[in-house]
């Protein structure tokens, strides 16, 4: 993926994750504190979908910078696919979920609605490199892929002489 523009929107899917963390986190402790009732799987999937966001940006540029003979174009590409598809179903899930509610306001509503827009614009950026990353693995076809194919491993000349 190109160097110019993965950095600007790993760090945006990071600090983006945090937030929807927070959010989700007060949300689920909210209703863990004041109701009755558990906190909904909705919330819940988005706080797993934050830490797994975290975890997963922290792989993928880690093991190409550090690790490049371990690390796989394709399991990179699989890695961003399922954030992508997980985002996707988070923000609809908590969506349908805050439609469907009598009531909602106070800050725990907003939060909540706060987490569906930041879950939705979560799904866009993992889109948005989800497409890079295909983009420059299917590229070099069925040839084995080089370890600068990743989101952001060390460049091609550099490959070149310390694996020669």
């Amino acid at each position: 993926m190109g160097f110019g523009l993965a950095l600007p929107l790993r760090i945006t899917q990071g600090v983006f994750s945090f937030a929807v963390l927070a959010l989700s986190i007060y949300v689920a402790n909210w209703y863990n504190t004041a109701t009755l009732s558990s906190s909904p799987s909705q919330i819940n999937f988005l706080v797993f979908a934050g830490l797994w966001s975290l975890v997963s940006i922290a792989a993928i540029e880690v093991a190409p910078r550090f690790f490049p003979r371990a690390s796989n174009p394709y399991i990179a590409l699989g890695i961003e696919f399922t954030n992508m598809i997980f985002w996707f179903s988070g923000f609809v899930a908590l969506a349908v979920f805050l439609s469907k509610l009598l009531f909602c306001r106070g800050s725990v509503c907003a939060a909540a609605q706060a987490d569906t827009a930041f879950a939705a614009f979560m799904f866009v950026t993992w889109s948005v490199t989800v497409g890079m990353l295909a983009k420059d693995v299917f590229k070099s076809g069925f040839r084995k892929p080089t370890a600068s194919v990743g989101a952001g491993g060390p460049p091609k000349e550099i490959m070149k002489e310390t694996m020669a």
